[in-house]
């Protein structure tokens, strides 16, 4: 008999190693205000964990009444070798996406954001990612599971806010953070809108073209593959609005791969009776961001988060 949801999702969480208690408490310390030209800024630190604290922005729209209850997006940063940039990238932006950076972008939509420092990134950095790999390896931990673990305690924290609308919450990224975007989007049914950019990556077609070096050690989880492939994760968002955005020369998103995604999941929306609600848009290029995803992007966030 096929799982439900309930039971695929009960089993991808089962993969990412052992675990903090999901139910356990968590804390918040604002270390720092600033009122920017587009927004509020707050320096936050995060008890999510119980094992190290986690460094977070979480920015309000310059202008925003001060009881109004806003959509919110949880951004998700990218890898890209740079463990020293982390979750500025939010705020100051990266070379392979566009300015402004997605805390104005986000802001002139109307829209609240959180980015947290994943494990090793930004203040959390310090050790290399094999280290930090091999640590929790020995402790029966998966260092992507970690990291999700981290970014479904981000969203407890959010719906807490009395200044979010917790049944308009939304996941965005770039690269890792496209990863991250899916995978919190497939177990955390609190998210209704998922973007991902440049990093929706057919498993298989990354062993068929030997890419498997293209990703860091963080990306992989043991015995993964005896039970999903990126179809079955990523059908496990629907029927909720689902938008990538892959470059047909990006190494990391093998072409054949990405036919293979696509025609599932416009099986599945289909069969769901909300094919609008997924859409996989390619473009001739290769690891970035371009105007025209960008310009989606904010598109897909007005029809599916703030309307």
């Amino acid at each position: 008999m096929p799982r439900s949801a309930l039971e695929q999702r009960s089993l991808l969480y089962s993969l990412l190693g052992d675990l903090p208690p999901r139910d356990r408490p968590i804390a918040a310390e604002v270390v720092a205000r600033e009122e920017r030209p587009a927004y509020t800024l707050e320096v936050l630190q995060l008890d999510l964990n119980g094992v190290e604290p986690v460094p977070a922005y979480y920015t309000r729209p310059a202008g925003a009444p001060v009881d109004a209850r806003l959509p919110v997006v949880v951004y998700n940063h990218a890898h890209g070798g740079d463990y020293v940039l982390g979750k500025d990238e939010y705020l100051r932006g990266r070379s392979a996406l566009l300015q402004p950076p997605y805390a104005e972008a986000l802001s002139e939509l109307g829209v609240a954001g959180l980015c947290i420092d994943t494990w090793n990134f930004g203040e959390r950095r310090g050790r290399t990612e094999s280290e930090l790999f091999k640590d929790m390896l020995w402790r029966g931990q998966v260092l992507w599971g970690m990291m999700v673990y981290d970014t479904l305690k981000a969203t407890d924290y959010l719906v807490a806010r009395p200044d979010v609308d917790a049944g308009r919450i939304a996941s965005v990224g770039l690269s890792m953070g496209s990863t991250m975007a899916w995978w919190h989007a497939a177990l955390d049914e609190r998210v209704r809108v998922c973007i991902d950019l440049c990093c929706l990556t057919d498993f298989q077609a990354l062993i068929e073209t030997r890419g498997l070096d293209s990703h860091g050690i963080y990306y992989y989880v043991p015995a993964l593959l005896k039970h999903f492939d990126t179809s079955a994760i990523n059908a496990l968002i629907c029927p909720r609005a689902h938008l990538s955005l892959a470059g047909n020369w990006d190494r990391l998103t093998p072409p054949a791969g990405l036919d293979r995604v696509d025609q599932r999941l416009r099986e599945v929306y289909a069969a769901a009776e909300v094919p609008q609600h997924w859409e996989l848009v390619r473009y001739n290029t290769g690891h970035f961001e371009t105007w025209d995803m960008r310009a989606r992007v904010l598109r897909f966030l007005r029809d599916h988060l703030t309307t």
